[in-house]
């Protein structure tokens, strides 16, 4: 009987592709557009991802979320490792300096500029400052993709991410960056000649090979009123905002920004051995007046603050029930088509001796078979969205959670759809099949 039912499915291929390519948009809209809120929201908290080696951050009683930055004195630097179980706390700065610099026009990129004119940038930054001796918070050795982060503390230094290295250098011949895959690509040597002809020689290693960003080491641009140099390119988490993020240390951060009576934005602590972090945070609020979070608390502070205050939860979800909406249209007035006309053949079965449970089956049968291909066919397709999209503009990224909510989501689709056609097939008469 249930074979029967899968070839009625499959007699009237149309309808049955309109059946599946309707729950399939379904999924794909809900399982994408969910990938890229949450891919939205972790990039909120990128910085502290980003930030490793620390067991606990420590901020001003009013911070919110990570760019909620509410610089403090410095001396609650000493208060904090006075705290008992905390092994060691370091500093860090976290603000927003104002690069400037001339950048060689290279290609024919705007129309408005002539190869080889000098493009003046003025660009807002993300200034990061690492504690001079441990550099706690660097990118780890496997992030970097030119130059070394023990060239941070020659004078001057400064490490930039590659994400937005193309907003300091719009100039640059960007089409010999490899793909966002493999950010590191060896020029060929009419690619080096070119270069060299704009910058002089540039250095090589031990094959004679040169990677695209081994092209930025040793440049310079100016933030407030003072040099600074490219020692190295890293790969950081890309954040919410679009600015380029930049590495120095702390005390070199001082002289990047404007002075302040208070420089210190937050402090990096880690616990000793065998003393939970939480008991930690508890003695550091209780002795200190301060906020402090651990990671995973101080990550989820920042999340919810967006998903409280800004509509990017609302315009997601609007767009998700659209694609639950349109998918239960699509997939409910073609499955309800398909019913009707096969309503002689249903008619015939309960002439048989067909029992209504029996019928039922069959269709839930039929609803369960298209669901589950459009289930698949659709968190399929957006999955290999989100392979193709892997480390470029687009955030996303497929928490655990979503595939579950799309699943629920395809069943109530299939649940609504299969209402309509059960009410009308118990309420058939067997002598339909009679008629002419």
């Amino acid at each position: 009987m249930y074979w029967i039912a899968l070839k009625m499915l499959t007699g009237d291929r149309a309808k049955f592709f309109g059946i599946v390519m309707g729950l399939t948009f379904a999924s794909l809209l809900i399982y994408q557009q969910g990938s890229i809120f949450w891919g939205l929201m972790l990039r909120t908290a990128g910085q502290v991802t980003d930030i490793t080696g620390a067991d606990l951050w420590v901020m001003d009683a009013n911070v919110r979320y990570v760019d909620d930055v509410k610089p403090m004195l410095e001396s609650n630097l000493n208060r904090v490792r006075g705290v008992e179980g905390v092994e060691w706390a370091v500093p860090l700065y976290k603000g927003n300096g104002r690069a400037k610099l001339n950048s060689t026009q290279l290609v024919d990129g705007d129309p408005r500029a002539k190869k080889g004119a000098t493009l003046k940038v003025i660009e807002q930054v993300i200034l990061l400052g690492l504690d001079d001796a441990s550099m706690v918070g660097a990118p780890v050795p496997s992030k970097m993709l030119a130059g070394s982060l023990s060239a941070l503390r020659k004078p001057d230094s400064v490490v930039v991410d590659f994400t937005r290295l193309s907003k300091l250098y719009p100039g640059e011949d960007w089409s010999l960056q490899a793909t966002h895959k493999k950010p590191v690509n060896t020029l060929k040597p009419d690619q080096r000649r070119r270069f060299e002809e704009t910058y002089g020689r540039i250095p090589v290693d031990g094959d004679g090979k040169v990677a695209f960003y081994d092209l930025f080491l040793g440049r310079d641009f100016e933030m407030n009123d003072t040099r600074a140099i490219i020692v190295g390119v890293c790969e950081a988490t890309r954040t919410f905002q679009s600015n380029p993020v930049v590495y120095t240390t702390y005390s070199r951060a001082k002289n990047f920004v404007p002075r302040e009576r208070k420089i210190l934005s937050y402090i990096l602590a880690k616990t000793e051995k065998g003393v939970a972090p939480e008991r930690v945070a508890t003695a550091i609020m209780n002795q200190t007046g301060l906020k402090a979070r651990t990671s995973p608390e101080f990550k989820a502070d920042t999340i919810n603050y967006y998903l409280k205050y800004t509509g990017i939860p609302i315009n997601f979800g609007i767009t998700a029930m659209l694609g639950f909406l349109v998918g239960t249209a699509i997939a409910g007035q073609t499955f309800y088509n398909f019913t009707l006309e096969n309503l002689k053949q249903f008619g015939a079965l309960k002439a048989m001796g067909a029992t209504n449970l029996r019928i039922v089956g069959m269709i839930l049968l039929q609803a369960a078979v298209v669901g589950l291909l459009g289930y698949g066919l659709g968190c399929g397709l957006g999955a290999l969205f989100g392979v193709l999209t892997d480390g470029g503009e687009l955030a996303f990224h497929t928490h655990p959670i979503t595939l579950p909510i799309v699943g629920v989501a395809i069943v109530a689709i299939c649940i609504l759809s299969s209402i309509l056609c059960i009410r009308r097939v118990m309420v058939l008469e067997p002598a339909i099949v009679f008629r002419g």
